[in-house]
């Protein structure tokens, strides 16, 4: 074995010295050429492309002349001078700078200066280093791990293979020397914590072969891409130059593949996924590449029993594994933070028992969704812009399989591989509906779940309804799920009485054409379901009479169709016509109508308000209005206070924090992303850090939702944090999204519930919350150019718009986070942000907007509802353009600006900064 690992390394030098003389010869011809007279130099350059061309050609026929085996060591060494040819330099300083300029287009000059400023953070204070917030930081830790222990997913356990009798393992695979512990970019978490695999292993009592994992270290290809890693900046910039080529695995020899043998029958090998913000993922990057295929057959076909770990943020084509009868179990991780490895090791050894559901469907070909039909790259022949169109309406996930597949158990059982909600136990369990109450106001359940087997373990209720439908009618999903519990641990033979409950009218469906929502009479199925799929027992629920909602039960305000402007012409999914009606971007026209060209490029100002004062003197600071109402009559006095340049400057400045005005009390304050911890997207420091949202989601524990927001809260009042940017509410719309490790399921309920936990128990920190993306920013792909997004209003309503309903309902959120998405044609849609964020589901607070690109103008943005600009690159420009804007609208851009100026200070008042 040591003479094996002294030949790599010897090759591995021998081609870097390759390496090494390529480039200089590469160096000295090219300075040979440009010291050539204009009229040679020309000739000179193809001669050497022509050149550049044969060798390629004869490298070529050499291959095909040699023996398979010579064939594969050939290539091998190819891909190794690949790798060190084009190893990537880091990005630092000042080059991160220049690629920031070249991607947005910012001009130099005094923008440079406030860039760097941004940049760099100087305006931008916290302490991370008191005792407070190193005790923040010991509660992150735990709630951590305790995340990481419930998410984690049994997907397959055939014959009770885990845990594992005999607690000796090979892992095989370099994935496992480059474990996935969260995302990457602005969801991406502090990892200078993280557990080693290896360690968490030891750590949880199971023996690791040795010599495999020498084995594997000692391989060139493993010491190229170890051990690097990037800040949220850099990863985006990463994800946006990044090309589709899946990355290639070394192959074992069959010396590795006997001492393995010898040394046990379990093996494990870990398969991964690469998706970063600003950059989507291909079909081909979610299933297993030839070498990693040819990797698991090897290990399936030496080993009894092989186990699979899923440690991707996206849903992976996992069908391969059904094809070797030794892969007797399957563990989904996800992206689990610094301490998921030592969930997976407990798992491994017995010590915890999975707990956690999949939040998505997991299909055998990712791209049979119709979501997927309508997914990527499409742009207007005769406008500046990209679209894509919700062609698939109300019809995501599991409520397109479940619908499309009713009746034809076959069909399904060929589609669906795993349902949305799977996940196994190493105990079993037993449930009884001991109560029920149905009526037309809520749904009551109380079931007794007993543990019937033999080790402690949790289990999750999941509760659904089917409601009647009439072909030709209102799109209906043949199953939608309605609410969750989880229950505590359960001794075995101990057993948990827990309380279900929803609104009945949450079974709701919305009808475009009444403009309103209704509950159409006939039996509602009360389903009590394992997952989607395998359901336990059913309730029916009979209701007499339709029943029409025509106004918001929270606000009282009257329902409408909002988003109906643009006339897009699009087909959406029917189940009535499957066929007819299915997706195609083959249909699309690519040709944008002269109404959406019209409302693309045209901004309504409203001059006909009245002017308000400003510059007022009455004596007033922000903190006279702590704990007063958001309309209370004060407010019109404090803002009266405020000049036109001092809101100018105010709301155009919002990246990461807002300015102090000192004269009347207006205190700086701190906003930091992420989803998964506080990161700050241009640099790293010591924060806790969790599993990503899919995790989170995948523990189906609300209250854990809020202990993890609890916890976020503390640790910001530790650190001097008064916003975060999160969480983030987005669904999965296809498996391809680049943030879906970032965004929490496929279905809105389950985000909708998890991220009102999360967002509560931050805010009862007082801390602002600013739930993301809204809405519908559901692909990376032409996101940061403005894309426009077309749907429905049914779709938006149901499915996109109401994970940011329930948690502005249930949480009482005093933040927002506009998309990059035009929505029904606009950016910054005034129907969005205020009709039906502030006036329907009555909002109270501060949006801000997504990271500012060109197109995001801040004129716009304040006469729309979005109030503050998350504005690095562009300050002094969209200053400039609210100056222009103030001179030709002057009441219009004064009464958003205040407008916005309220909206923000009121979120302020409602943070921990005035707290004595």
């Amino acid at each position: 074995m040591f003479e094996y690992f002294k030949n790599r390394k010897s090759k591995k030098h021998e081609i870097m010295q390759r390496v090494k003389e390529d480039k200089a010869k590469r160096k000295e011809r090219k300075q040979e050429i440009a010291a050539l007279p204009e009229s040679e130099r020309k000739a000179e350059i193809k001669n050497d492309k022509l050149l550049r061309k044969e060798q390629k050609q004869q490298r070529k026929k050499e291959l095909k002349s040699l023996s398979r085996k010579e064939r594969k060591v050939a290539k091998k060494e190819a891909k190794i001078y690949k790798k060190l040819k084009n190893r990537p330099r880091r990005f630092t300083g000042w080059s991160i700078v220049a690629i920031l300029l070249l991607t947005i287009g910012v001009t130099v000059g005094p923008t440079v200066l406030s860039l760097v400023e941004n940049i760099t953070g100087k305006h931008i204070a916290i302490d991370t280093t008191s005792d407070e917030a190193a005790e923040a930081r010991d509660a992150a830790d735990i709630v951590s791990e305790e995340i990481a222990n419930e998410g984690l997913v049994l997907l397959k356990n055939e014959n009770n293979a885990l845990p594992l009798t005999d607690k000796k393992i090979n892992v095989f695979g370099s994935t496992a020397f480059n474990f996935k512990y969260g995302g990457g970019g602005s969801g991406a978490s502090d990892q200078t914590r993280a557990v080693n695999l290896f360690d968490a292993l030891t750590n949880a009592g199971i023996e690791y072969n040795q010599e495999l994992y020498d084995y594997y270290v000692g391989l060139p290809e493993l010491e190229a891409t170890t051990g690097n890693s990037s800040t949220g900046v850099v990863q985006v910039i990463k994800g946006m130059l990044s090309g589709d080529e899946a990355a290639g695995e070394p192959d074992v020899t069959d010396a590795a593949l006997t001492q393995a043998k010898e040394y046990s029958e379990n093996a494990m090998i870990i398969i991964q996924s690469d998706a970063v913000e600003a950059s989507d993922v291909s079909k081909d990057q979610l299933k297993l590449s030839e070498e990693m295929h040819h990797l698991v057959e090897e290990v399936a076909e030496n080993f009894s029993n092989v186990t699979i770990i899923v440690n991707a943020g996206n849903t992976l084509e996992l069908g391969f594994v059904e094809e070797f009868p030794s892969i007797q179990s399957v563990l989904w991780i996800g992206t689990p933070g610094p301490f998921g490895t030592n969930s997976l090791a407990k798992a491994l050894s017995g010590e915890l028992n999975p707990s956690g559901r999949i939040t998505d469907t997991y299909v055998y070909d990712i791209e049979s969704s119709p979501a997927s039909e309508n997914f990527g790259d499409y742009q207007y022949e005769n406008l500046d812009k990209a679209y894509l169109n919700y062609e698939e309406g109300i019809y995501v996930g599991y409520r397109f399989y479940e619908t499309f597949y009713q009746g034809n158990e076959e069909g399904y059982n060929q589609a669906v591989q795993f349902p949305f909600g799977s996940g196994l136990s190493y105990t079993t369990f037993d449930w009884n509906v001991v109560n029920q109450e149905l009526n037309s106001d809520s749904i009551e359940l109380q079931v007794e779940v007993t543990n019937t087997g033999d080790v402690a373990g949790k289990d999750v209720v999941q509760v659904y309804y089917s409601a009647p439908y009439t072909p030709g009618g209102i799109e209906k999903s043949a199953i939608n799920l309605a609410t969750f519990e989880k229950t505590k641990s359960l001794e075995p033979g101990e057993y948990d009485v827990v309380t279900i409950q929803y609104d009945t009218r949450d079974m709701a469906s919305y009808d475009m054409t009444n403009e309103n929502y209704i509950l159409e009479n006939g039996t509602y199925e009360i389903k009590l379901g394992k997952n989607v799929h395998e359901i336990d027992s059913t309730l029916n629920f009979e209701l007499a009479e339709d029943i029409v909602y025509q106004t918001d039960g929270d606000t009282g305000t009257t329902y409408k169709n909002r988003f109906t402007q643009s006339e897009n012409e699009m087909t959406v999914l029917s189940r009535n016509d499957w066929e007819g009606t299915y997706p195609s971007d083959q249909d699309d026209t690519k040709v944008a109508t002269d109404k959406v060209i019209e409302r693309v490029q045209g901004h309504a100002y409203n001059d006909d308000v009245e002017m308000p004062a400003t510059g007022a003197d009455n004596g007033l600071n922000l903190e006279d209005l702590k704990g007063l109402d958001y309309d209370d009559p004060m407010w019109d006095d404090f803002l009266d206070q405020l000049t036109v340049d001092q809101m100018i400057d105010y709301v155009s400045e919002g990246a990461y924090h807002t300015k102090a005005i000192d004269e009347i009390g207006i205190p700086n304050t701190v906003l930091m992303d992420g989803p998964a911890g506080f990161s700050f997207f241009f640099k790293q420091f010591e924060a806790g850090a969790y599993p990503t949202e899919i995790v989170m989601a995948s523990t189906w524990n609300k209250d854990l939702a809020y202990e993890m927001g609890e916890v976020i809260g503390q640790e910001a009042k530790a650190y001097g944090i008064h916003g975060w940017y999160a969480p983030a509410l987005n669904i999965h719309r296809t498996p391809q999204g680049g943030r879906n490790f970032e965004y929490m399921s496929e279905d809105p309920v389950l985000n909708g519930m998890i991220g009102a936990g999360m967002s509560k128990g931050a805010t009862d920190q007082g801390i602002t919350v600013f739930i993301k993306h809204f809405a519908m920013n559901e692909q990376e792909t032409n996101a940061r150019s403005g894309i426009l997004v077309w749907s429905n209003e049914q779709a938006m309503r149901e499915i996109h718009l109401r994970p940011f309903e329930m948690t502005v309902k249930e949480a009482d959120v005093t933040g927002a986070m506009s998309s990059f998405s035009y929505i029904d044609g606009k950016w910054a849609n005034p129907e969005l942000l205020n009709g039906m964020l502030r006036d329907e589901w009555g909002f109270e607070g501060v949006v801000s907007s997504d990271a500012v690109f060109g197109f995001m103008e801040a004129p716009q943005a304040v006469t729309s509802g979005n109030d503050l600009m998350l504005d690095i690159f562009s300050v002094p420009s969209n200053k400039n353009k609210l100056e222009a804007a103030y001179e030709q609208h002057p009441e219009a851009i004064t009464v958003g600006l205040r407008n916005s100026m309220h909206n923000a200070l009121y979120a302020t008042l409602k943070t921990h900064i005035f707290n004595k």
